[in-house]
């Protein structure tokens, strides 16, 4: 026994380790492995050493990361570049840090966002449009490769605590759902915590909101509600919890507000602020922030005023109501980024009494594009309207004006105050061939690294260099792997370098741009762009070739900041030579094949999806918050809404089914006793189909069917709304939603979520009878009407036969 007890010993001894300390972790392959075993294993614990394995930590004084984001702020708009919008804290982190004048977006929301946090192109990184028009190309699909790893792992593998406020906008449309998969959800791409929004834009006073992965709702009717103060709220909480319990871990917090996106909300209070300051029109705005623009320094001394582009009016020539309700939606515009700068102040001052500041990297980038001209020459009450290629009538905008910024409204200013906002640039948002639509302002601060406080720094850099920024700042490598994946390079160049000399040349010398086929090409202080087909406050391009169809222009930025002077027809040779690398770079970074489709690709036949070759949908009461992409395709066909009540002897009412909300959809409900079907269309035209009767007590089918016109887009048909197989109301829709029913709000099943899809009622509206079951049945054809007597005869006996 003693020879055996020997043997074991010296068999545990002989097979120790060398040991390894924390220098030593390989951080090229994430996640990190376990180091092995450092103690001692005999036969007994007497006999042995214990070891703990050597957790990662990040490295010796990596500073915290913050990541602010806003979004459609053009490079005009904030008051640290010569805006007239009270931008604060933006002032205040600029006078601590530097400021940047020559930093690029991608045009849109989600590219920029898939560009940031993968240091990739967005072509590269699967992201070439929104989400929501996504198609089956490898630059468009919006499926990230896992082999384009992001900022949320990197830092996560190597010591971070991590997390995410706010606005998402990078998980694939037929992701979206409780069914995922998760894996393009943030908490699957590296960040801890997740609170926000999934979509594209969403509502500050009831807006989707998910922690993590499950959808939460915000107070219900609470007149005191703000989403931006919300979050806030909850992003000053995660930091201070991190700090408290483990205050030697850095973190990093990205915090994307949806803000100033439409729809434009913010409190009253904050809107009445800006009383009568933009009264002075867009035209002199821009002039007005242009000298402000060379008093700060932002802009060279002889940087020109572009022209106005073709299709945005004169503000001369507008007339009196024009001008006041055009007027109105800028201080509703203005309220609301001022109003989410200040909750950024919170945020930074948080920080600062947790005695983190000095070393925390604040990168606050003012928008992911630049501002949106979707809201029509005349503003919208509504911006689904624009999705749907519909038209709102001034009147009724002008009616509604001081509901602008509240709750009841999905406002959006008009294209002018866009223009200006971009001041001293040509165009807006989704242009991405001229720096109206890419050009954003942007700080970094860093107090115990950065010295050169207050400077201007006029390198040329794109989104994707912030990702290299950071890992050089955190001392971390860019990994080789992550899961096992091979990674890309990641095609970002750090900027850190301006930091210790904010005149050093720039070390970014190529960039491509390429949006709904606007693209453009930089190159060593040259770039070559196409000149916009259809401008972006049109949601149906023009059917133009995406080569031939297309005119290109020529600047030296170096001599014309701006981009004011066209000299395409001076230098032909060099235009030429910029338009072959622009094909290049597209063909290495996945951005053909070239479209310039618009609204077309919202439609979610594009897209794989948990729907299609189904025309069958069975949903039970409290199935709720199920977005459009994971949803019955109600547009442009015939369908049928079938849903099993049980009636109690005291009456019931309450919503049945409902899709989008407020600004867009439909629903399916009992009021006051009675069976609804309400269609909004976009709020501007609403239809009603109701019976007239009071449910008797008992089981029931209620029934719609709706049998579509066909012949096109958005077209009509006749509602049919029945009991028990039995007619009760009918009904023309003389015209339906086409593209899109929400951009935020979802499929709901016994109660209402988000906004009310009429006005008859209060969310939740819970029904107060006994749902058994809600069934939706779709069609591609028209049926005919005896068809749809024979499917009504057969839910009914199906229902009544349990």
């Amino acid at each position: 026994m003693r020879s055996f007890r020997c043997c074991l010993y010296l068999l545990c001894v002989s097979t120790l380790p060398l040991s390894v300390t924390a220098e030593e972790f390989n951080r090229t392959k994430l996640p990190i492995a376990q180091p092995p075993f450092k103690g001692k294993i005999g036969v007994k614990a007497s006999e042995s050493v214990r070891d703990f394995p050597q957790e990662v930590k990040a490295p010796k004084g990596a500073p915290n990361v913050l990541i602010i984001l806003t979004d459609d702020v053009g490079f005009g708009a904030s008051s640290t570049f010569g805006g007239p919008i009270p931008t604060p804290t933006f002032d205040r982190l600029a006078k601590s840090g530097l400021r940047y004048n020559q930093f690029h977006t991608t045009a849109l929301c989600s590219p920029t966002r898939a560009a940031l946090i993968t240091g990739r192109n967005h072509h590269t990184a699967a992201t070439g449009g929104i989400m929501e028009i996504g198609v089956g190309y490898p630059g468009y699909n919006t499926l990230v490769r896992k082999s384009c790893g992001t900022i949320g792992q990197i830092l996560k593998f190597n010591g971070y605590n991590t997390s995410w406020f706010g606005k998402n906008h990078n998980v694939p449309d037929w992701h979206t759902s409780q069914a995922g998969p998760f894996d393009l959800w943030p908490v699957g791409l590296g960040f801890e915590y997740f609170y926000g929004f999934v979509g594209g834009d969403t509502s500050q006073w009831t807006p989707a909101l998910v922690e993590n992965t499950r959808p939460i709702e915000p107070p219900a009717n609470d007149p005191n509600y703000n989403f931006d103060e919300d979050m806030a709220d909850r992003a000053i909480n995660w930091i201070r919890m991190q700090n408290a319990v483990a205050p030697d871990k850095p973190f990093l917090c990205y915090y994307a507000t949806g803000t100033a996106h439409a729809p434009h909300h913010a409190p009253k209070a904050w809107i009445e602020k800006f009383k009568g300051q933009f009264d002075q029109g867009w035209d002199e705005v821009r002039k007005e922030t242009l000298a402000r623009q060379k008093k700060l320094g932002v802009v060279p001394e002889g940087t020109r005023l572009t022209e106005r582009s073709k299709g945005i009016p004169a503000w001369d020539s507008l007339d009196d109501r024009q001008k006041e309700v055009y007027a109105r939606m800028m201080e509703v515009y203005a309220a609301a980024l001022s109003h989410a700068d200040h909750q950024f102040g919170r945020l930074i001052d948080s920080i600062d009494e947790l005695g983190q500041l000095d070393n925390t990297l604040v990168i606050y980038i003012q928008g992911d594009n630049g501002a949106s001209a979707e809201g029509s020459a005349q503003g919208l009450l509504n911006e689904m309207t624009f999705f749907n290629n519909i038209k709102e009538d001034f009147e009724e905008v002008y009616r509604r004006r001081d509901e602008l910024g509240s709750p009841t409204t999905f406002n959006h200013y008009p294209i002018g105050w866009a223009h200006a906002m971009d001041s001293p640039f040509q165009w807006t948002k989704q242009v991405a061939s001229h720096f109206g639509g890419t050009r954003n302002g942007l700080v970094m601060s860093w107090p115990a690294r950065i010295k050169n406080k207050g400077a201007v720094c006029s390198q040329f850099h794109h989104v994707i260099d912030i990702l290299p920024t950071v890992l050089e700042a955190t001392q971390l490598p860019a990994p080789d792997s992550i899961n096992g994946i091979t990674q890309e390079p990641i095609q970002g160049v750090s900027m850190a370098y301006t930091w210790d000399d904010p005149q050093a040349p720039s070390k970014r010398e190529t960039q491509y741009f390429e949006m709904l086929a606007n693209r453009a090409i930089y190159d060593k202080g040259w770039i070559a762009c196409t000149t916009p087909t259809t401008p972006p406050w049109v949601s149906v391009a023009d059917p133009v070739d995406v080569i031939d169809g297309y005119q290109w222009e020529l600047y030296n930025i170096d001599d014309d900041f701006s981009e004011s002077v066209n000299l395409a027809e001076k230098y032909p040779e060099k235009l030429k030579e910029l338009q072959r690398l622009f094909y290049i770079e597209a063909v290495k970074n996945n951005v053909l094949p070239l479209d310039n489709s618009k609204a077309e690709r919202l439609d979610v036949k594009n897209r794989p999806s948990l729907t299609r070759g189904r025309d069958t949908f069975t949903y039970y009461d409290e199935m709720l918050r199920i977005p459009e992409g994971s949803a019955p395709d109600l547009k442009n066909k015939s369908f049928g809404i079938s849903a099993v009540v049980d009636i109690p002897e005291s009456g019931a009412e309450g919503l049945l089914m409902t899709q989008g909300g407020r600004f867009c959809g439909l629903g399916l409900y009992v009021l006051e006793g009675r069976p609804v079907f309400h269609y909004n269309l976009c709020g501007v035209e609403r239809y009603n189909v109701a019976g007239k009767e009071k449910l008797k007590p008992g089981k029931h089918v209620i029934t719609l069917d709706f049998k579509y016109d066909g012949g096109g887009v958005g077209k009509g048909g006749q509602a049919t709304l029945t009991v028990d197989g039995n007619k009760v109301a009918v009904s023309r829709i003389p015209q339906t939603v086409g593209y899109r029913m929400s951009l935020d709000e979802t499929l709901d099943i016994g109660e209402d979520t988000g906004t009310p899809v009429s006005e008859d009622y209060k969310i939740p509206f819970k029904f107060t009878g006994d749902l058994k079951k809600v069934t939706i049945k779709i069609t591609e054809h028209p049926l005919t009407e005896e068809q749809l007597q024979q499917y009504r005869e057969t839910q009914v006996k199906a229902a009544l036969s349990r």
